[in-house]
């Protein structure tokens, strides 16, 4: 199947012999969404259009199915085919320290914050494959609180949450790594952390032993634990408004009093339902504090 087909099947291109418009295409998708959510628990339906899109172009190329009714009897009538389409819904692009201002920002103005409580609660919303939780865990060895802390990190891909747990990454990738823990202001070296295996980087069992990796939707699940710091990056920009408002209002909930919350750099607060809720803390790098 060309490429082509596939932006036929959107509604983009009105080449594929008449068979496919916008509206059959948006009814398609919709269908395709009720089914995910009635047969396997997983909800999509207020996950932005555009992206939604994208992605499901991709799977229909993966899956060798020119329309997304084909994808969805796929999804239904062949258990092993679901798992595999999680993949391209769910987002699994981060580093270690990504965006190391943003953790720069943290050590500097959220940590000495922190320091002051006996004892701390971190969620990592979104947690993908690991990275963004083993970050966290990193800056908090290095400043003297991981003993102290316990961190969740959540995501709704199974097969990611695996590989987090596993706490493996290529090791082509550590150079990367090292010079974003350099520039956010690092102690130390980021070997420190790790170990080489054959081709693979190993995270330091210390650093896996205070994160606990769970499945959790902010589609569909509440709060589960009240918490210091909530770190959901490049997350919401997935999601459409209203379920934008479900996810802050779980992290207002979850949060302590004057809590800490940090978004992605294309994430903001603005015009969010929940928007009173919070205070700019650091809004250079969407940083913000509970309102009390």
């Amino acid at each position: 199947m060309g490429r082509g087909t596939v932006i036929d099947a959107f509604g983009e291109n009105h080449t594929l012999n008449g068979a496919l418009n916008d509206a059959v295409a948006e009814i398609e998708m919709r269908l395709l969404l009720e089914a995910i959510y009635e047969a396997y628990h997983y909800d999509f339906r207020q996950y932005a259009v555009a992206s939604l899109k994208r992605r499901l172009a991709q799977a229909l190329i993966r899956f060798d199915c020119r329309t997304l009714s084909a994808l969805q009897a796929k999804v239904l009538h062949d258990k092993a085919v679901f798992p595999q389409l999680l993949d391209y819904l769910t987002v699994q692009v981060s580093d270690l320290f990504r965006d190391p201002s943003y953790y720069l920002a943290l050590r500097r103005n959220v940590m000495p914050t922190l320091a002051t409580y006996p004892s701390l609660k971190v969620w990592v919303a979104g947690c993908s494959t690991g990275e963004e939780a083993y970050s966290m865990a990193i800056l908090l060895a290095e400043e003297g609180l991981l003993n102290r802390t316990l961190i969740y990190a959540t995501d709704i891909n199974s097969e990611s949450l695996r590989k987090a747990a596993s706490g493996v990454y290529d090791l082509d990738r550590i150079r990367q790594f090292t010079l974003n823990h350099r520039e956010s202001g690092g102690k130390g070296s980021l070997s420190d952390h790790y170990h080489a295996s054959g081709h693979s980087a190993v995270m330091d069992p210390q650093l896996r032993n205070r994160i606990t990796f769970a499945d959790h939707s902010l589609a569909t699940d509440t709060a589960f634990s009240e918490v210091h710091f909530i770190s959901c990056r490049n997350v919401l920009i997935y999601f459409n408004r209203e379920l934008q408002d479900r996810a802050l209002g779980i992290f207002q909930e979850a949060l302590v009093r004057r809590g800490f919350l940090g978004l992605g750099s294309k994430e903001s607060l603005r015009f969010s339902a929940q928007a009173a809720a919070f205070e700019d803390y650091r809004p250079e790098e969407k940083i913000y504090r509970k309102a009390a």
